[in-house]
């Protein structure tokens, strides 16, 4: 059996979070005591028993993935590692795969998705953006549809290429706005304005990807000890400098998920992937890139329960 972990994004995080595999399993309640030892604060709290809203903050949903994602991980590690071939994930889920990659130690992760968290928001602050997703087929590319929706409104890119007929656009409001009247006109099923604090993956968010590559530059990064795929490229990673590079680079390009996915699926054939963190988002997208494709859910005690039954 070859198994690929993914990890999801900011999005994914909901209260209790994490919160039963810390009382079934020591070793996950070490993780997540780690994760407030790391930032000297009390985020196993939050996770636990903080609100919606307290979650939804970028510099504390962030890290709260990750260590959610980890926690699963460490239970998963001494039955499933042997059959790991590679990791991903999903925008701030990028981050978490490198952690399990060994990539980064996870007290340095922690610091790092909390100064990119804090980075994303400042730079939402000082130049508001907005995000949309545009569902259904389009009669155009959607690269063709932000150039128009710049040139006449204001700038806007493609941000998250989530699967076959989902693509998020970020950018100036305008900018977004038009992008969606045109993605309408050029046959989209739904164009939706989303739910964020600011316009991620695209060039409104240069000041975070500085401060983001700055926090890079002076962390310790080793050679991952598996292939980790990156959002910018859908290619694999086998180094400390091309994943520092390419960690910084995300802030600002686009999340090619679907390429990712395939990719993935395409260089091991008949591989499984398992999902390390709360929700299904990744579950739903991994099938409608790659149909078929066999995809494990690993979020709760239940959850893992099933999978270390299945692997002996």
């Amino acid at each position: 059996m070859d198994i690929a972990l993914v990890f999801p994004g900011q999005g994914s995080q909901k209260p209790g979070m994490a919160q039963d595999l810390a009382a079934a399993w020591p070793e996950a309640a070490r993780v997540m005591h780690d994760a407030d030892a790391a930032l000297g604060l009390p985020l196993s709290a939050t996770c636990f028993g903080g609100s919606a809203e307290a979650l939804t903050a970028t510099e504390v949903a962030q890290p709260a993935l990750l260590a959610h994602g980890i926690a699963a991980w460490t239970v998963l590690a001494p039955r499933l590692a042997p059959h790991v071939r590679c990791a991903a994930g999903h925008s701030l889920g990028e981050f978490t795969a490198h952690v399990a990659a060994g990539t980064l130690d996870f007290a340095d992760a922690m610091r790092l998705v909390r100064t990119r968290g804090e980075a994303m928001r400042d730079a939402a602050t000082g130049r508001p953006g907005a995000m949309a997703a545009i569902l259904g087929d389009l009669q155009r590319p959607i690269d063709a549809i932000c150039a128009d929706a710049t040139r006449e409104a204001g700038l806007v890119v493609p941000a998250n290429y989530n699967s076959p007929g989902q693509v998020v656009v970020s950018g100036e409001a305008a900018g977004v706005e038009r992008a969606m009247q045109l993605a309408k006109e050029a046959g989209a099923k739904r164009a939706m304005p989303l739910k964020v604090s600011g316009a991620f993956h695209s060039p409104l968010m240069a000041p975070a990807r500085d401060a983001l590559e700055a926090a890079l530059g002076a962390a310790s990064l080793r050679d991952p000890a598996l292939p980790v795929y990156a959002n910018v490229t859908a290619a694999p990673v086998t180094t400390a400098a091309d994943a520092r590079a390419l960690l910084g680079e995300q802030l600002t390009g686009a999340v090619r998920w679907t390429e990712t996915v395939r990719r993935i699926a395409a260089d091991f054939p008949g591989i499984v992937f398992v999902e390390c963190g709360p929700g299904h988002v990744l579950y739903g997208l991994i099938h409608k890139a790659v149909p078929g494709a066999e995809v494990w859910h690993a979020g709760t005690t239940a959850d893992l329960e099933t999978i270390l039954s299945k692997v002996a």
